[in-house]
Formats: structure tokens, C-alpha cells, sequence
């Protein structure tokens, strides 16, 4: 980084920025993990990017991403990286993958699936993972994933 470089997004001394969000899926991820955390959360939209021409930016301050996290994440948002930030700097940097398997975050679009009509986990298998593609483990439906269909924040 270069010595003259602008922010326009604040800098955090502890936390999670959530990077390569593609424009304009930022505030769609930030409705998927919610608006929990003990500090600020600072959001970024339609900055320029080399990689994939816009990009979207999510800082949580104080506050790291658990894996069920990362995951919603990829559903939608694949190409985004995770940086966890201790003592303003990055400690960690992860990429993002769509998971093989999908467990009690993705709600089953089939109205008459047991996982609707009684208190059943969801369960899907990913067949595939470029335009993110589940198959319920009950019902053996096939969906293509929709952000309607993750859980948000402890909510569907």
C-alpha cells in the first residue's frame, strides 16, 4: 500500500472484513450475517476493483466470522475473501468455498418437505457449486440456492 492512499472506509484494530464482496451484493450479505456485533460496522459499496471491476466491503469491529458464517457467505457471494484483523493488522486471511453439505441454515423450498411440516434440521448436499445448486437430503428436491432461502441472523 502506498503512503498516500485515502480511506474511505475506517480502519479496525480487531475484527472482520469481509473483502471481494462483487457490487452490489454487499448489503445482501450484511442482511445474511446480520447487524450483530459489540462494535462498529462500517460497509462499503461500489469501490473499484482490478479483480472484479466494483467490489462491496464489510468491516465488523470486534467481531470474528464462525464457519456456519463463512458459509451463508458463499452461497451468495463465492469470490469474497475473509481478513480477521488483531492489532490493526490481518493475522488471517481465508477464502470462501460452497461447502459439500449444507446443514439447518437453508430453509427447503418444497411446501410438503418433512423439514416444513414438523421440527426437522434441513439438510442439503450441494450438486453444484458454480450457480450454488442443493439437493434436500428428506425430499431429494433440487434448488437452486436463493438468497430467500438462508436463514438470517437466527431468523428464515
Amino acid at each position: 500500500m502506498s503512503g498516500d492512499r485515502s480511506y474511505r472506509v475506517f480502519k479496525i484494530e480487531e475484527g472482520t472484513v469481509i473483502d471481494h464482496i462483487p457490487s452490489p451484493l454487499g448489503l445482501l450479505v450484511l442482511d445474511i450475517l446480520g447487524q450483530v456485533s459489540e462494535g462498529i460496522i462500517s460497509i462499503g459499496l461500489n469501490f473499484d476493483s482490478r479483480r472484479t471491476g466494483k467490489k462491496d466491503l464489510i468491516k465488523y469491529e470486534h467481531k470474528v466470522i464462525k464457519k456456519e458464517e463463512t458459509d451463508k457467505i458463499a452461497l451468495v457471494a463465492p469470490q469474497a475473501t475473509i481478513n480477521i484483523i488483531k492489532g490493526g493488522t490481518v493475522v488471517e486471511k481465508r477464502s470462501i468455498d460452497v461447502p459439500d453439505t449444507i446443514e439447518g441454515f437453508l430453509t427447503c423450498m418444497n411446501p410438503n418437505c418433512i423439514t416444513n411440516l414438523e421440527k426437522v434440521k434441513t439438510s442439503f448436499d450441494v450438486v453444484e457449486k458454480e450457480k450454488v445448486k442443493v439437493k434436500c437430503r428428506y425430499c431429494e428436491r433440487v434448488w437452486e440456492v436463493k438468497p430467500n432461502m438462508i436463514e438470517k441472523d437466527g431468523r428464515s
